[in-house]
């Protein structure tokens, strides 16, 4: 089916193209995946905001390079649809803050809250997830 806005011969009308990619920087941001990664993150900085938990920990330079992030959710948020659901908008929050306000060298682990990360509206969500950023990197 054509749209009745595209030229039905196949030529490309003269607007405006839209750039091909996006424009970021671009860090290595990797998912922790390892538990004993967690329990270090665990007993390292940490930060709360509304919506959500941030634990950060710098590495030491002989671990790995980039950013790495884990996200987790425990049974008081909810049944599995509810857990799934917030990990999710950790993950989006995180690919839009962390290549930005994340410093390289650096574990963060996202911890979801009761009903706060599935329900808070996703540009505060982001907010705080750059507040919790800047609080534990040290700056006001």
């Amino acid at each position: 089916m054509i749209p009745p806005e595209a030229p039905t011969d196949g030529t490309a009308t003269g607007g405006i193209a839209p750039p091909a990619v996006s424009v970021r920087l671009q860090v290595a941001i990797t998912i922790l995946a390892n538990r004993a990664d967690f329990l270090r993150a665990a007993r390292a900085r940490r930060q709360g905001t509304a919506s959500m938990m941030v634990q950060g920990r710098k590495r030491a330079p002989d671990e790995a390079a980039g950013i790495r992030v884990g996200f987790t959710c425990s049974k008081k948020v909810g049944n599995a649809v509810a857990r799934n659901r917030a990990k999710r908008r950790l993950r989006e929050a995180a690919r839009l803050v962390l290549p930005t306000d994340g410093r390289d060298g650096w574990d963060y682990v996202l911890i979801g809250r009761a009903e706060a990360t599935a329900s808070r509206a996703f540009d505060a969500l982001q907010d705080d997830l750059r507040f919790a950023l800047r609080k534990l990197h040290g700056n006001p």
